[in-house]
């Protein structure tokens, strides 16, 4: 099975690629808990909140019948988020992060247009995170590769890498 994800800032195109790219390859699509969680909320979320929307967003990965799962999203992004917005860490979502098994990660780049959500923080320092996420990345020795340019390129990009594993795993 190939588990591959999608991760960086706020409005980089994680969502819209993730789907694409699950449709094309007939993929089991995982989306992002966190949205579900946070518009059924009736007050400011808190740092608990973040460890109840990883603790699901894990239960609800369990479900799956194709031999490519790609992932909307990742314990990744809630450890950054967590470190980011709250400033301390949080040992069960650090722990939760290397627990998790991702065969490689898609980091995208925000080189597109930023799109307002309302559940979306952080218009003007998505570069910053970007530079977080890569930093991560690179200290936990994970495989990725960066995503940027337009959803074309984003697309033939990350399809390539996705043949290049598929390659490479039936080699081994």
């Amino acid at each position: 099975m190939l588990k591959i994800a999608f991760t960086g800032p706020e409005s980089s195109g994680k969502t819209t690629l993730s789907i694409e790219i699950a449709k094309i390859l007939k993929a089991d699509f995982h989306e992002e808990y966190a949205r579900e969680y946070l518009l059924n909320l009736d007050r400011p979320y808190n740092q608990n909140d973040l460890l109840i929307i990883a603790q699901k967003q894990l239960e609800l990965r369990e479900n799956h019948s194709s031999s490519i799962q790609v992932y909307d999203t990742e314990m990744l992004v809630i450890k950054i988020w967590n470190d980011f917005k709250f400033k301390i860490e949080d040992k069960e979502i650090n722990q939760l992060f290397l627990n998790e098994k991702i065969d490689h990660y898609f980091l995208c780049k925000p080189d597109i247009p930023y799109e307002d959500d309302p559940l979306r923080e952080n218009p003007t320092n998505r570069d910053k995170l970007f530079e977080i996420y890569l930093a991560e990345l690179k200290k936990y020795n994970l495989p990725f590769s960066i995503i940027e340019g337009n959803m074309n390129d984003r697309i033939n990009h990350t399809l390539n890498i996705i043949n290049q594993l598929q390659n490479k795993n039936k080699t081994n």
